[in-house]
């Protein structure tokens, strides 16, 4: 049997509004799109998963970026995932991203989970414009 041991989400932007975009920066900086906090008792140290989920809603500006997304656990890198947004207005241009990511056998305590956005390609630009929208699931196992 499994049981949830805590649960957290935020949505930091609720809708696409394209009058206040982030833009994103590019690399070696980094945008925080949002934070949460998981909290694993004693009992369920090493035996549990945390399911953390985002979606991003992002527009690209000018040429094609390369958006690298990253989640850390109390500052340190724990995924990575990346996309393309083009800035071309006879295509796309307003694009959703959503990904999942799962970290297993975290130790006892409270824990910060960061999701972070950065532009990699050098020229271009591109924006989050929303929505933005981060959970974290802990789970663990009954013996």
């Amino acid at each position: 049997m499994f049981r949830i041991v805590d649960y957290q989400a935020t949505e930091p932007v609720r809708k696409v509004n394209q009058n206040n975009p982030i833009t994103i920066a590019h690399s070696p900086k980094k945008t925080v799109l949002a934070d949460i906090s998981i909290t694993i008792p004693r009992m369920d140290a090493n035996r549990n998963h945390v399911e953390l989920n985002a979606t991003v809603g992002l527009r690209g500006v000018s040429g094609t970026s390369q958006i690298l997304f990253k989640i850390f656990r109390d500052g340190k890198e724990i995924f990575r995932a990346q996309e393309g947004v083009e800035a071309d207005p006879t295509s796309e241009i307003n694009y959703i991203v959503t990904f999942q990511s799962i970290d297993k056998n975290v130790r006892t305590g409270s824990h910060v989970y960061r999701v972070t956005a950065e532009n990699i390609i050098n020229g271009t630009e591109a924006a989050v414009v929303g929505p933005i929208s981060f959970s974290g699931l802990a789970i663990a196992k009954d013996y």
